[in-house]
């Protein structure tokens, strides 16, 4: 089963949609009526719905951090940094964590970008 992703608010738009167009299951944070949702929300949201969150937002590492040093459970983030990463790249690897990650595979995690 493939992974879901769901994107916050921070994350291009051209990655979203390129990502649409290549068949990845993207649900936006907007699109979720999310877009003013705080951070720790915002993780509980994308957990609740069963998708890994992508973001571009380093306070959410700290979020993500927090829970698993306190043992909270979270579907997991994959993060990259805005200035680091060219877009194309961070298309291609999110294609590629969409298509043959799971669930379980990121469940309590952090995925930095580039891989």
């Amino acid at each position: 089963m493939s992974l879901a992703l769901y994107m916050d608010v921070h994350v291009r738009r051209a990655i979203t949609v390129a990502l649409l167009d290549r068949g990845i299951d993207v649900l936006t944070a907007q699109a979720d009526g999310a877009a003013e949702v705080a951070d720790p929300d915002l993780l509980d949201r994308a957990t609740s719905l069963g998708r890994v969150l992508f973001s571009q937002d380093e306070d959410l590492l700290a979020e993500a951090t927090r829970r698993q040093r306190g043992g909270i459970p979270f579907a997991g983030v994959v993060y990259s940094h805005q200035l680091y990463v060219i877009i194309g790249r961070c298309i291609n690897d999110l294609e590629l964590l969409a298509k043959v990650g799971t669930a379980e595979d990121l469940a309590n995690r952090v995925q930095f970008l580039p891989l």
